[in-house]
């Protein structure tokens, strides 16, 4: 079949009922990028745009078993991680990436809500460090989620940003990105670390609008260029470049829970 010839991004994630983050957001970054999907759904949840009301976590196994059933399916290029819910989901997923280290995987570490509600189970921050980063290409964490990453306080500035992904990438991170839209003044800028390399800044104006799953929006773009075989700094570059021409097209929106896939 043809189908199984075109490159695939297994997007591993959360459902969101309201289709303003998750699994729905992937799908629609990654088809307008022209590559297809196949999905683990990790967990199914109930909410608006304002709020997270009901969360119900699907089984280790299912994930498992979803995302060898879509690797088997289909030419699987990239992998886009966002809501794991649980350590065992965590070290799960971690199993199946083990089996298919020729596919580079994009984590989008989804911790909580904008409303405080858990998005990952306490405790579960440490299984994530150990099991799963090391496995992943890239790790796409905001200046919050960075913060919450090494248990520190949050960087008040880029030189302490960088300190923070510095310290993440000493706990074996493959490389970091750094998003900057929770941070303030005229620019938005996100920054690439890896190990011996000097890190790369992406630069944007930053924009007065907001939009839901611009989180998910980044990491689906970047692997969605991944699979189409572009290296990583131009999948950033290209997926930063998505997400600021979308903001750029967006009416103001109200800010709602973090992205949940």
């Amino acid at each position: 079949m043809a189908l199984k010839r075109d490159p695939y991004v297994l997007v591993v994630g959360g459902s969101d009922s309201s289709g303003g983050a998750g699994i729905a957001r992937d799908i629609e970054t990654i088809s307008s990028i022209g590559v297809r999907t196949c999905l683990a759904v990790t967990a199914l949840t109930v909410q608006t745009h304002e709020a997270v009301m009901e969360i119900r976590r699907s089984s280790p196994s299912l994930v498992a078993d979803q995302m060898r059933a879509a690797l088997q399916a289909n030419k699987v290029a990239a992998i886009k991680i966002g809501m794991l819910a649980t350590a065992e989901i965590i070290v799960t997923v971690a199993a199946v990436l083990r089996e298919n280290p020729q596919v580079p995987a994009i984590l989008d570490p989804v911790l909580a809500s904008t409303s405080g509600l858990a998005l990952l189970e306490a405790g579960a921050i440490a299984v994530m460090k150990r099991n799963l980063m090391p496995l992943c290409r890239l790790v796409t964490p905001n200046l919050i989620e960075l913060a919450l990453l090494i248990g520190a306080e949050h960087a008040v500035d880029e030189d302490g940003a960088v300190r923070q992904g510095q310290e993440l990438l000493a706990a074996d991170a493959q490389a970091i990105l750094i998003k900057g839209g929770h941070g303030s003044g005229p620019r938005s800028t996100d920054i690439l670390l890896r190990c011996d390399h000097e890190p790369v800044r992406f630069d944007t104006p930053r924009l007065a609008t907001s939009m839901r799953g611009t989180g998910c929006m980044l990491a689906s773009a970047i692997a969605a260029h991944l699979a189409k075989a572009s290296p990583l700094e131009d999948s950033v570059r290209k997926g930063k470049g998505f997400v600021f021409e979308k903001l750029q097209n967006t009416r103001p929106a109200v800010k709602g829970p973090a992205c949940l896939s």
